[in-house]
């Protein structure tokens, strides 16, 4: 299960599909250098995104 403290290298690692539901969301994650530290929760938080929104998505695709 993807959870706020969840790194985003980890959630491309496991689910490579997540860079789409991050790129919908406004997050260029794939392509950030901060994507190796940052966590999901302080990312949504740097792009004004709604943090359980997002998890909902990611932890759907990665069922």
């Amino acid at each position: 299960m993807i959870t706020k403290e969840t790194r985003i290298i980890d959630v491309l690692r496991i689910c490579p599909e997540a860079s789409a539901i991050f790129e919908h969301f406004g997050m260029g994650c794939a392509g950030c250098m901060g994507m190796t530290m940052e966590t999901i929760e302080n990312g949504a938080k740097m792009h004004n995104i709604p943090v359980d929104e997002l998890l909902v998505e990611l932890n759907k695709a990665t069922q």
